[in-house]
């Protein structure tokens, strides 16, 4: 089966389930009956419907080749940087190190996607970025808050750039056997992160009881994360047709997508808590600001990139 076959099949599949969630919707809506309950299926229900228009994007991205995906994964990265320096207070001196934040590093970062150049997309932020940025704004001679402001910065960079890219990059991979399927891998880690995010989100409303840290994510339950993790894991193991891994392999792969994209929505709403805010913005309906949706893939897909890399 070619890739594209394989991909008009998992979209099969993935409009099916949008189909049922869409109907299960429009049901809940009207058989809710208290002011909560309505308030849990409205919310649901923008999330569907922001799906919807999510996945036609990333569909029509897949099709239309690797430049499309680049760009798109280029302009979210953008966006979410965009959320996260304006919630973080800057000074004047740091408005260059800003700039080129957002009109170098991050065409630069994609470019090197581009390129196959792996060697140099390793390593320009975390090593050439943490260096120069910092140093440009001492330039600027303002000390003020400059360890806390360099932080943010650094901090935006990482989460929003390079650890996005790594979704991505996963086209830089030349697996045996799997050539000219890299783009498919792209779907494995983004169904995964995502499921597991609405699974953990509906299985914390159903049986949620104990919360796991209350005053960083009030919405996250042990039963959320297990049953929701679990059923997550299930289906990536599930859909291990469209990767290069055996169906034991798909599952523990999901499984590492699933723990460390629970980690990246527990961190970034600890970042999220001590900036006052509820969500990073409000860009997609249902969903909040960009960031509120690639927080989990900024952990997952780095640690999902590398794994692959090294393993096959």
């Amino acid at each position: 089966m070619s890739a594209r076959e394989k991909f008009y099949w998992l979209m099969g599949g993935v409009l099916i389930l949008l189909v049922i969630a869409s109907l299960l919707g429009a049901v809940l809506r009207v058989r809710a009956s208290s002011a909560a309950g309505r308030a849990v299926v409205e919310n649901l229900v923008s999330r569907v419907r922001a799906w919807w228009v999510m996945v036609a994007i990333f569909a029509v991205a897949f099709l239309a080749g690797p430049i499309a995906t680049l760009v798109l994964f280029g302009w979210m990265s953008f966006f979410a940087l965009r959320e996260f320096v304006t919630l973080s207070p800057s000074r004047p001196a740091d408005h260059v190190p800003l700039f080129l934040s957002f009109f170098v590093l991050i065409p630069l970062q994609y470019a090197l996607i581009g390129y196959d150049w792996y060697g140099l997309f390793a390593i320009l932020i975390p090593v050439y970025a943490f260096l120069v940025l910092p140093a440009i704004a001492a330039l600027a001679g303002d000390p003020g808050d400059y360890l806390e402001r360099t932080a943010k910065i650094q901090w935006a960079i990482m989460v929003t750039v390079y650890c996005v890219s790594h979704t991505p990059a996963l086209l830089l991979l030349h697996i045996p056997g799997y050539q000219g399927q890299d783009a498919l891998l792209i779907f494995f880690l983004l169904l995964v992160t995502q499921l597991s995010d609405v699974l953990q989100y509906v299985f914390g409303k159903l049986f949620g009881r104990t919360r796991l840290a209350p005053n960083v994510s009030p919405s996250k339950t042990l039963e959320g994360l297990i049953g929701g993790g679990l059923a997550a894991t299930a289906i990536g193991g599930a859909m291990y047709w469209i990767t290069p891994f055996t169906p034991l392999e798909a599952l523990g792969m999901s499984f590492v997508i699933v723990v460390m994209g629970f980690l990246g929505g527990l961190t970034l709403s600890a970042v999220k808590r001590s900036l006052g805010v509820k969500d990073w913005g409000a860009m997609i309906e249902g969903h909040g600001g960009m960031l509120d949706r690639v927080d989990s893939l900024s952990f997952a897909a780095p640690i999902f990139f590398h794994l692959t890399r090294y393993f096959f």
